[in-house]
């Protein structure tokens, strides 16, 4: 009898990290689907926010200045958004319009936060944007959310008036609600394959997060123990820029298998990762 349980937990522990690998091996495949949603999203925002600086370029015109308009901007910002194509479908959580100086004029949410905010002071690069299109990550200051530390992804370029950079037109998004965003593009195609092969009852537990050297931010209801046991896998040293890496993990007795993406379109070291365990 003992020797019949000593070969049933063998088999048991061998059928654990099957599914575990299992589940690494279609993480791989789901992170490079979601590598080439965030190029496509990014590519909205490279395309869109040009053309959106051009529309902006009237709040300048006759010699106006929109410093002294805040709700006229924030009117004017909504506006554009929804005039340039690839603005009204980018996933950014704002569009904000700042000076020559790199100081926030208004952003377009219902309580701005960022009006009067020294943004070149904030984010260096940001005053790359006086002569071209950029993109850079950082942090606004303040109290980490609910989830946790934050972190952005942003992007600028210079709005001109009669061939003068009178302001600086930017954009971007938090990584963990782009990470939800992703998650729920993960989840719609696996719903469409699920129906597609007749299956509905087997969808996988999964998360998906953006990291860089920083660590790992998880899309929102995330549970914390998953978040640190992908931040402890150094994902930034497993993988390149052209290589993607997987692994299994075991967390709170449960198998998981994770994929994880360098996306360049994304910064440096940026990149998506996929942690999912099959039921």
């Amino acid at each position: 009898m003992k020797r019949a349980l000593v070969v049933f937990a063998l088999l048991s522990l061998a059928a654990c990290k099957d599914k575990g690998k299992e589940s690494a091996a279609k993480a791989s495949q789901d992170v490079v689907v979601l590598a080439e949603q965030a190029d496509k999203d990014v590519g909205e925002v490279s395309r869109g926010l040009p053309e959106g600086a051009k529309k902006l370029a009237a709040l300048w015109a006759g010699g106006a200045d929109p410093r002294g308009d805040a709700q006229g901007v924030r009117k004017q910002l909504i506006e554009v958004r929804r005039q340039v194509p690839d603005l009204n479908v980018a996933k950014s959580t704002f569009f904000a319009l700042a000076d020559d100086k790199g100081v926030a004029i208004r952003n377009d949410l219902d309580e701005d936060v960022m009006a009067g905010m020294n943004l070149g002071q904030l984010f260096p690069d940001l005053m790359k944007a006086q002569n071209d299109y950029v993109e850079f990550q950082g942090a606004f200051p303040g109290p980490p959310g609910k989830n946790g530390p934050d972190k952005d992804w942003i992007a600028a370029t210079p709005v001109k008036n009669d061939g003068k950079t009178v302001g600086i037109y930017l954009t971007g998004w938090t990584y963990r609600l782009f990470a939800r965003h992703l998650q729920e593009v993960l989840k719609s195609k696996m719903s469409e394959s699920l129906r597609a092969s007749g299956d509905t009852g087997k969808m996988p537990i999964f998360y998906v997060g953006v990291f860089d050297k920083s660590g790992v931010y998880t899309a929102p209801l995330t549970p914390q123990v998953n978040e640190k046991a992908l931040a402890d896998e150094n994902l930034v040293d497993k993988t390149t820029a052209s290589g993607a890496a997987q692994g299994t993990i075991n967390i709170t007795d449960r198998d998981f298998g994770y994929a994880a993406k360098r996306v360049a379109k994304l910064g440096p070291d940026v990149g998506v990762v996929v942690l999912r365990s099959e039921l």
